[in-house]
């Protein structure tokens, strides 16, 4: 048996802790050079998911609450506080006086309103997509110029948590008038951050500058006031080698993805290596039942015993890159430990392709009604990759991973309405409409509607059950961030998966 896939280096972010804010004295002025390897694609909130777009909204955009890191507990931010209804339909926000974003119109109750009606119900005609972390949204409703309420059809526990994440981020009402397309354009976003857009080049550069007037940290930050830098300067560089050289010749002074095998070189020079779990579903592979070649779920349960994790990441990795123990990471809520289900076994995996009916051929492939046992994940340019991922047919497996601190991270990746991992709605293939998991989905809808926090979590049990005793993932390892940072930037921190956040950030003179 030979399965040819390619494993991505999907490297990412690991203790935050670490980074928290400094005992020492902040330095006021300068500007961060931020080497990002990807330029961003478009920063309508709800699109932040990608890293180089939420790595600048989480700079220009507030949230109405603040996920603090370290315990990941919800906390007010431009909400001062807020109350819910017992079953988790009803959620009344009080909104902090006085902040303003930064075209001068205020940040109140109406705009809050305009926000999440956009996040929670889209917009086609502006092509503006609904957020996938807010479920069961229905409307909202000003009750006072500081005071918003917001109504769902059912039980919605996860939407607090989703107020405080990446995709919540708050933008101006002349924001939210603009199409999808237009907000791939950094200049287009109006927020009330610490930071607001100076300048852009299309694809390679992106300026802030401190808006000096910001007074409205998350509450329980000391800062509360304007940003220590003066701004902040991403530029797109793609090679791996030029960003890490740029960062130890003292050209930069944080960049984001380092390669594993980087890092010694970075830490041993004194530059410190950030790291915060993105707490959500683990790099993995999941299969598109739809293709005739993994339907049989004896070929995914042998593929996802011939599959040795282990060797995988102690050969790519560092130990930032922790081996997965099941879907979700163990610093996610609800993880349950599964190592039992995820065992490399040759033999096992040889024994279910024999039952299944795929006999070895000459040339060490297994194969059956004449097709050959051959997976790959599709390459190519950009535009025909995006297209062949969503064929079945073409693309029988794919890599999956998702951040979020919250139990709704599980329907976000594998319910057909949100991401879709397995294609259950049949893709863009004509030819195949049927694979459909019911049973799956009933347990990712009770997990988002669950009002009892302790259900909930058993409910986020069953379903990492569900998945690997039906082999529709195979996890390799929890997703991390890597990035390295100079000896002279202090105050570098990192929302609860692991975006910067350069609000506290400043440069040391050197």
């Amino acid at each position: 048996m030979q399965t040819p896939f390619r494993l991505p280096l999907l490297t990412a972010l690991i203790l935050a802790t670490t980074a928290a804010y400094s005992a020492d004295t902040p330095v006021k002025g300068g500007t961060l050079i931020y080497l990002e390897q990807q330029a961003h694609t478009n920063l309508y909130p709800p699109a932040g998911g990608f890293y180089p777009n939420g790595g600048i909204l989480n700079q220009i955009t507030d949230k109405l609450t603040w996920q603090n890191p370290q315990t990941l507990a919800v906390e007010p931010w431009v909400a001062e506080s807020w109350i819910t209804n017992a079953d988790k339909t009803e959620y009344t926000f009080t909104i902090r006086p006085g902040i303003t974003f930064s075209d001068g119109t205020p940040l109140d109750a109406n705009a809050v309103a305009k926000n999440f009606d956009t996040y929670g119900l889209g917009n086609k005609a502006q092509r503006l997509p609904v957020s996938e972390v807010i479920n069961n949204y229905d409307h909202s409703e000003v009750v006072d110029p500081l005071t918003v309420k917001f109504f769902f059809k059912k039980s919605s526990p996860g939407f607090l948590q989703g107020t405080a994440t990446i995709g919540s981020g708050l933008v101006s009402l002349s924001t939210l008038k603009r199409n999808f397309e237009e907000l791939g354009d950094a200049r287009h976003i109006i927020g009330s951050g610490p930071f607001v857009v100076k300048d852009e080049k299309l694809g390679r550069e992106v300026t802030l500058e401190a808006r000096k007037d910001y007074q409205w940290g998350p509450k329980n930050l000391a800062q509360q006031g304007p940003a220590n830098l003066d701004g902040i300067k991403f530029i797109v560089t793609q090679e791996d080698s030029v960003r890490i050289g740029a960062l130890l010749a003292g050209q930069a002074d944080l960049i984001r993805q380092v390669q594993a095998y980087d890092e010694k070189q970075a830490t041993d020079q004194g530059y410190h290596i950030y790291a915060a779990p993105t707490r959500g579903v683990n790099d993995s592979i999941s299969f598109r039942p739809d293709n005739p070649l993994v339907a049989d779920v004896r070929v995914r349960q042998a593929l996802l015993h011939a599959t040795n994790a282990k060797q995988v990441v102690d050969t790519l990795f560092s130990p930032n890159y922790p081996q997965a123990k099941s879907v979700i990471a163990g610093s996610a809520a609800g993880f349950v430990d599964l190592s039992d289900k995820l065992t490399f076994d040759a033999a096992k995996a040889n024994a279910l392709l024999d039952d299944a009916g795929w006999k070895a051929g000459s040339d060490g492939i297994r194969t059956k009604d004449g097709q050959r046992l051959a997976l790959s994940v599709k390459a190519g340019d950009a535009g025909s990759r995006t297209l062949d991922n969503l064929d079945p047919l073409k693309t029988p497996l794919t890599v999956s991973e998702v951040g979020r601190a919250d139990p709704d991270v599980v329907k976000s990746m594998f319910y057909p309405a949100n991401r879709d991992a397995l294609l259950q709605k049949g893709g863009s293939s004509d030819k195949v409409k049927s694979f459909r998991d019911d049973k799956l989905n009933e347990l990712l809808v009770n997990i988002s509607a669950e009002v009892d926090p302790q259900k909930r979590l058993q409910l986020t049990g069953d379903a990492q059950r569900y998945l690997l005793d039906n082999a529709y993932v195979i996890p390799i390892f929890e997703e991390p961030q890597v990035f390295a940072g100079a000896p002279w930037l202090k105050g570098v921190n990192f929302e609860a998966v692991g975006r910067p956040s350069f609000y506290g950030a400043w440069i040391e003179k050197h």
